[in-house]
């Protein structure tokens, strides 16, 4: 484990020491997702999914949507309720 010491600007943005980010991988532009159980503070690289694993999720969403008799039309009037509710 490796140890660091930051701090917090007033806009709220943490530098990651060098080190930790060399370790980690982590360049300009890379998105953390920050998690707490109210105590600490944890960040974790996120890498976006590989084309091969997003189509894959695609079929899978798709084979779903059929077996559940989900149509882009009823869809889309869902998407259209919602967002009719949120207005309110």
């Amino acid at each position: 484990m490796q140890l660091s010491i930051t701090s917090v600007s007033s806009k709220g943005q943490v530098v990651i020491p060098g080190n930790i980010r060399a370790r980690l991988g982590i360049a300009a532009g890379a998105r953390l997702m920050v998690m707490t159980d109210g105590e600490n503070v944890l960040m974790k690289p996120v890498a976006p999914p590989r084309v091969e694993e997003f189509s894959a999720l695609v079929k899978e969403s798709q084979k779903a949507a059929k077996a559940a008799g989900l149509t882009k039309a009823s869809l889309q009037a869902a998407i259209a309720e919602v967002r009719r509710a949120h207005r309110r």
